[in-house]
């Protein structure tokens, strides 16, 4: 892109070029950050008199007129009174701190807001660990379990999340440990396998090159990143909560830095926030603002923002597929997040289950659903002809329930007893003592075996194995007015088991205590969380611990 063309997409309403921030409506702009105590030219403390200062009738200019200088010199200025005593100055919160508006973006950040950090830097990764390959395949079983390992250990690691600063010496460290721990593990396998020394150091030659190979490919993707950044080739709209001086220090930094890769386009307030910024909305507009303007990241930046009230406007649909930043008030700490320029800033986790995890926790869920099924299809049949021999027709109980960001499905369990209408069978909360279950279907509902069937939900994409337990619309309508934390739990797919009801908190539990489970699986999911809660499930099965 031709630099003219670059240098007017970063124009904003009235001003161009970088660090444009809007000062006074006289056309004058200081710069875009004032260090502590910045005096601008001409400045003039209180009480200065300059010559041609009158005390009485019209204030003659302190400079002259372009017409006046050509004069010889000065008239002689009169004998001035004692200037008075400077007074105080207050500084006034909007009034003396110089705006930064939002400004336009390029054309090619358009097309590139699907890109992320990882897309180029694992590639670069596998191509590397996978070079040796082009030597000799004699060690490529070796080559290709360290390849696997190393991408799975840099992962775990946060090696593939996207960094504000971005510094190929900050990773070095994280880098040659990892693949130390890596190459130790193949080579100690390979050892194992082939006593022959030669082979075992003619694997690790190979190893010790591409691992050469992937600190060379790092040092390049990081600094085409930067490369890409500071031209706007890539740039993720950004918004920030809050309007105080984090915030004003914050869209400076991002309006003059652009390697950093985001492009303010402003600030929402919140309810206790002072305003030194012009605002686009307020928080609960936030949603919204994140659809129209098409931002990619939420910054907040106001520490005095209610914890509850943000937490369940960032667990909205659109705001939650947002990369999540906090700026940490402790300025001068020893910070071990990232940071935008002195401001250090923190990575809220993926809250919402989304992008690489939630590809992850549903392939895990078909290949667990359809292993077992077909296991489990002997029980299956046993549980089926037991229900039509204690209740007669009408094998499996269909009912309504609600999922994911509140769709509603209907899910599927075998019949334990028989509703007397439509509207018990929706609004009655607890069936555990109700003498219309059967001896069969209690032993059932004590086994979890009822809930079986629900495979087959989980197999459509209804519902995932592990996650909150959806409930029926009136109970999600009447816990979601009387527990605000209670719909943070739709954020994420419904699950056949979830960490509460491992937990004790089954049948007449708290709500509230429910809640806070389910949150706390969400906000700390991994692949080894649910294999615990299945497994501590199957325990629960054979203690015949349900209701």
């Amino acid at each position: 892109m031709p630099a003219e063309d670059r240098a007017g997409n970063a124009t904003d309403a009235q001003g161009d070029g970088e660090g444009d921030d809007e000062g006074s409506r006289g056309g004058s702009r200081p710069p875009a950050y004032q260090f502590p105590g910045y005096q601008p030219a001409g400045y003039q403390p209180p009480g200065y008199q300059p010559a041609g200062h009158q005390t009485s009738g019209h204030q003659t200019p302190a400079f002259p007129a372009p017409a006046d200088r050509r004069s010889t010199s000065p008239a002689p200025a009169p004998a001035a009174a004692p200037a008075p005593a400077p007074e105080e100055h207050e500084p006034r919160a909007g009034l003396d701190t110089t705006a930064v508006l939002p400004y336009a973006g390029s054309r090619a950040s358009t097309r590139t807001r699907w890109l992320r950090a990882w897309m180029m830097t694992a590639p670069v990764d596998v191509l590397a660990l996978l070079t040796p390959l082009l030597v000799t395949q004699q060690y490529w079983r070796g080559t290709l379990a360290m390849t696997v390992l190393t991408v799975i250990v840099f992962a775990s690691g946060g090696l593939y999340r996207a960094r504000r600063h971005v510094s190929f010496l900050d990773e070095v460290p994280s880098l040659c440990g990892r693949l130390l721990a890596a190459a130790s593990a193949v080579a100690i396998v390979a050892a194992m396998r082939h006593e022959s020394a030669e082979y075992v150091f003619g694997f690790t030659r190979g190893v010790a090159a591409s691992a050469g190979l992937v600190i060379l490919g790092r040092a390049f993707t990081r600094e085409f990143a930067i490369v890409a950044r500071k031209r706007r080739w890539v740039e993720h709209n950004t918004i920030i909560v809050g309007s105080g001086p984090t915030a004003v220090e914050l869209a400076r930094l991002l309006r003059r830095y652009p390697q950093y890769g985001l492009r303010f386009v402003g600030c929402v307030d919140t309810p206790d926030g002072p305003s030194a910024l012009p605002l686009i909305g307020s928080l609960d507009d936030l949603d919204s603002l994140v659809r129209l303007r098409e931002c990619d990241v939420v910054i907040v930046a106001d520490a005095n923002c209610s914890e509850t009230s943000l937490m369940e406007i960032l667990a909205r649909p659109r705001t939650a597929e947002c990369d999540l930043w906090a700026a940490t008030p402790l300025w001068g700490s020893r910070s071990h997040g990232d940071h935008i320029g002195a401001v250090p800033v923190v990575s809220i986790g993926d809250i919402t289950l989304s992008g690489p995890q939630s590809a992850l926790k549903r392939a895990s869920d078909i290949a667990f659903a359809s292993v077992a099924l077909l296991l489990l299809s002997p029980v299956l049949l046993i549980c089926a002809v037991a229900t039509l021999i204690d209740g007669g027709p009408g094998i499996f109980f269909y009912q309504e329930r609600i999922g994911r960001h509140g769709r509603p499905f209907n899910i599927i369990k075998f019949r334990s007893m028989r509703p007397v209408d439509e509207h018990e069978s929706q609004t009655n909360w607890s069936i555990a003592n109700d003498r219309r279950v059967g001896p069969i279907g209690r032993i059932m509902r004590r086994t979890s075996l009822d809930e079986l069937p629900q495979l087959w939900n989980i197999l459509r994409g209804d519902m995932s194995v592990v996650g909150p337990r959806p409930e029926r619309p009136y109970f999600v309508e009447k816990f979601s007015a009387e527990y605000p934390q209670y719909a943070m739990r739709h954020r994420v797919p419904v699950g056949l088991t979830g960490l509460a009801q491992v937990s004790g908190l089954r049948g007449d539990t708290p709500i509230s205590d429910r809640a806070r489970f389910d949150n706390f699986y969400i906000e700390n999911w991994s692949l080894w969380l649910d294999v615990k809660v299945v497994l501590r499930t199957v325990t629960e099965v054979f203690r015949a611990g349900g209701r």
